[in-house]
């Protein structure tokens, strides 16, 4: 082998080793429909815009619940569509979030101060249970832990359609780059909190500042995470599979690139630089790896094909194995999984220029500053 096919190989073989220490678990909320302490009267804050076509699935699943004390609030962020009348149907309390400012936080700060329990539950108006179980045993799980600060899933992605695929890298490194599943466990510091499943109680979120403190934050999920850090109180995140999904981007590849090219750049930089190293290896790792095998093949290298085939198979099924843990993503799709790699370096390259030379991304029809 030459200088060059051996550096590749050394590339190749520690980009996977690397990984399997980066995304070394990923805990998931526990079955505890026997347990029977009593929980407190819980407010479910769901903000919405232009939700018709998604908010459905979600509801249903809130009916569908055998832990029934609850309330479900709405907040309607200046929706032109038939949002409100569906979530009225549904017997969720809508609220306008008109006139205070607009946007995902000053909803949530809006249904916050209306609340009338005394745990508050963010949702995404595009999750759903996916058990009748689902939220009393989050319900649980939080109140095994204490009670206290955050706790937050990263709903299972459900996928139907191709493009769907191309998020495969993207949802794999929103997990790893919260810190917390390497295989050091909680040794880094939480990068902030999942944001469309987060459950804390009234007294923490009021005492962190709430939505309130990060209004205009882009990556509100993370903010509203490092604003409980900075009162010292705990940030738990955990996978939702059995628990909660949602289907990201259905409406079609432009959603898809516009919502993640919102999120990354920026989202980035809350990674600790030691997370965001063995993920740079592990892109690497993969590319080198393709890029060698094509190599081979090219030079009718029949060794040097046996080997980078061998890796290239490894990282197929690796990269299966780490998609399969936060969402659906079909098997048959994995074999060309440098597409995946290279769709997310475009777009993570598109979303660092939009962000730091044009200070400005696209999202539901609105510009945002950044």
């Amino acid at each position: 082998m030459t200088a060059s096919e051996v550096i590749n190989l050394i590339l190749g073989l520690l980009g996977f080793a690397i990984a399997i220490l980066l995304f070394w678990s990923l805990p998931v909320p526990g079955f505890t429909s026997r347990n029977t302490d009593r929980l407190p009267f819980l407010s479910i804050i769901i903000p919405a815009r232009n939700e018709e076509g998604r908010i459905t699935p979600l509801l249903q699943s809130l009916q569908e619940q055998r832990y029934k004390s609850f309330e479900i609030l709405v907040v309607d962020d200046d929706s032109t569509d038939n949002t409100v009348a569906l979530a009225e149907s549904y017997g969720a309390r809508v609220l306008q979030n008109k006139g205070i400012g607009s946007g995902k936080s000053s909803a949530c700060w809006l249904g916050a101060k209306e609340a009338k329990g005394d745990w508050l539950l963010f949702l995404d108006a595009d999750t759903k249970f996916t058990s009748v179980d689902g939220l009393r045993n989050l319900l649980h799980f939080y109140q095994r832990k204490g009670a206290r600060g955050i706790l937050a899933l990263q709903p299972y992605h459900t996928v139907k359609h191709l493009y769907e695929h191309l998020s495969i890298v993207f949802n794999i490194i929103v997990v790893v780059g919260m810190n917390l599943f390497t295989a050091w466990g909680s040794r880094f510091k939480a990068a902030g909190s999942f944001g469309p499943c987060l459950l804390c109680n009234r007294d923490d979120y009021f005492l962190s500042g709430g939505h309130q403190k990060i209004e205009g934050a882009i990556m509100d999920d993370l903010a509203l995470g490092q604003a409980f850090l900075d009162q010292n109180l705990p940030v738990r995140c955990l996978g939702g599979r059995g628990t909660i999904s949602f289907r990201m981007y259905p409406e079609g590849l432009g959603s898809l690139i516009e919502g993640w090219c919102k999120s990354f750049a920026i989202g980035s930089k809350s990674t600790h630089p030691i997370v965001m190293l063995m993920v740079i290896l592990w892109i690497t790792g993969s590319l080198t790896t393709a890029s060698a095998l094509i190599s081979s093949i090219i030079d009718a290298s029949a060794a040097a094909m046996i080997i980078n085939g061998a890796l290239y198979i490894l990282y197929a099924v690796q990269t299966a194995w780490f998609a399969r843990r936060v969402g659906n993503f079909k098997w048959v799709y994995f074999p060309f999984y440098p597409l995946f790699f290279l769709f997310f370096a475009g777009i993570f390259l598109y979303s660092f220029v939009r962000v730091n030379v044009f200070h400005s991304v696209k999202w539901k029809g609105r510009k945002i500053k950044v």
